[in-house]
């Protein structure tokens, strides 16, 4: 049985596989792995975690079990997921873990592993955990255990690596910014960034009290940003997700500026342009015709920041990324990082002295409509004749004009269909239907 999906181990707190033994346990089968992987008599992994209140609880249990394999646990705390990804490169560590479910409710957590590049864990290792996990767990000599220390300065040493990505002799002293920080893992390093390089900081909904996490607020839910940089007469917002791999702006109109269009501005309004992005099959068709039109490469992968690294690594290109924010710049880290890439549109506004919103003038996306069917069971909508007829026949109305995804969430139990076309009534229409459909066809 595999326990990994498309980004690692995700589910509702208490329920498996998201409970203290099965996370006790994968810290002891994790660490067995690393021994027999490591040179290291005692290899070191790093272990960081968002706010949840059961982060806690779950560092605990993989804690014990990475110890009791004899493994030595650097604690980072509450940090971003692209800070652990660094910071096990920095510490020289064998393996780094996140504890976090992203975007997700308050409700819900998750484990994800870095390999010692700080990347992705590789598909094989997965399954030598996968494999381990069904053995007993046995100590063979408590003379062999491992330990823990906490990493005191983990927050200036992440801060310092994403300022080290804006260029020196660049400020942002004639800025004011909003930043939301979901009340999620960026809540002290994401304001103290930008501060630090000279911006006039709002910072929002950064007091997490460990159950809300993305609580109407953050990159999912901007609404409350747009208004506040209004209300501030700021010149941009920023607004991460949980565990900050998403990164959402707004401009000084309280206009959205999403992954999409974060592409496109460091595609053709960068002083350099890149060899060509990556991106998703959820990606809107207008930035295709964009980088077509700037004679900028451009291909679709599949939707999940794992798939655009392997394109990126099978072009040799550097640049990528999704419509919700998740951007890739793997020039300047090694996973997506919503700080970074929010200080990679900051650079082109401040070489091109240009406003947000003058960045992405000549810009305009198709219309586009996403619903989530959230079920209480998954199932194939492909499988389902009577759907896919249904399917057929939005994409035959659509030919030429728009084009239609249905795709299954792979973090959670929800359906999502999404329609874009040049006309948004219509694309409107299609989506309640076949979101009504999907619904029907499940009960």
């Amino acid at each position: 049985m595999s326990y990994f999906g498309t980004d690692g181990i995700r589910g509702k707190f208490g329920e498996l596989p998201i409970t203290p033994e099965f996370a006790l346990k994968l810290g002891f089968a994790a660490g067995k792995v690393l021994k027999k992987m490591s040179n290291r008599k005692k290899p070191i992994v790093v272990l960081g975690k968002d706010t949840r209140l059961s982060g806690y609880i779950l560092e605990s249990a993989l804690q014990a079990g990475l110890n009791a394999a004899g493994v030595y646990v650097h604690l980072l705390g509450p940090l971003p997921t692209p800070a652990i990804a660094h910071l096990t490169r920095a510490l020289h560590a064998s393996l780094g873990i996140v504890i976090s479910a992203s975007h997700n409710p308050y409700y819900d957590n998750g484990i994800k592993f870095f390999s010692s590049e700080g990347k992705k864990l590789p598909d094989d290792v997965q399954e030598a955990i996968n494999q381990e996990l069904e053995k007993e767990l046995k100590i063979e000599d408590t003379a062999n255990l491992g330990k823990s220390v906490r990493v005191k300065d983990a927050n200036g040493r992440y801060i310092e690596f994403c300022k080290s990505t804006f260029p020196y002799h660049f400020d942002l002293s004639n800025l004011k910014i909003v930043v939301d920080c979901a009340n999620g893992a960026a809540y002290n390093v994401g304001p103290a960034v930008f501060k630090e390089l000279g911006a006039k900081i709002v910072a929002l909904y950064n007091e997490p009290d460990g159950l809300n996490i993305n609580e109407q607020c953050g990159s999912t839910h901007p609404e409350k940003l747009q208004k506040a940089v209004l209300h501030h007469h700021a010149d941009l917002g920023i607004a991460f997700d949980g565990d900050a791999d998403r990164v959402i702006l707004v401009d000084k109109h309280g206009e959205l500026v999403d992954g999409d269009s974060i592409l496109y501005i460091l595609a053709t309004q960068a002083s350099h342009k890149p060899a060509g992005i990556v991106g998703t099959v959820m990606s809107n068709m207008a930035l295709e015709l964009a980088l077509e039109k700037a004679q900028v490469p451009f291909v679709r992968a599949s939707v999940g920041d794992r798939y655009v690294l392997q394109a990126l690594d099978e072009k040799g290109w550097v640049i990528g990324g999704e419509p919700s924010g998740h951007i890739l710049t793997l020039d300047k880290s090694t996973t997506g990082d919503a700080i970074i890439a929010a200080l990679q549109v900051l650079t082109v506004m401040v070489e091109q002295k240009k406003a947000l919103h003058e960045l992405v003038a000549d810009f305009h996306l198709l219309p586009n409509v996403l619903v989530n069917v959230r079920l209480e069971a998954m199932f194939d909508p492909y499988a389902v004749p009577a759907l896919v007829t249904e399917f057929e026949k939005a994409e035959a109305q659509l030919k030429g004009r728009g084009r239609l995804l249905i795709r299954k969430s792979g973090t959670e139990p929800v359906i999502r269909v999404m329609v874009e076309g040049d006309d948004l009534q219509e694309v409107t229409a299609l989506a309640n239907h076949l979101a009504d459909a999907v619904r029907a066809n499940a009960a």
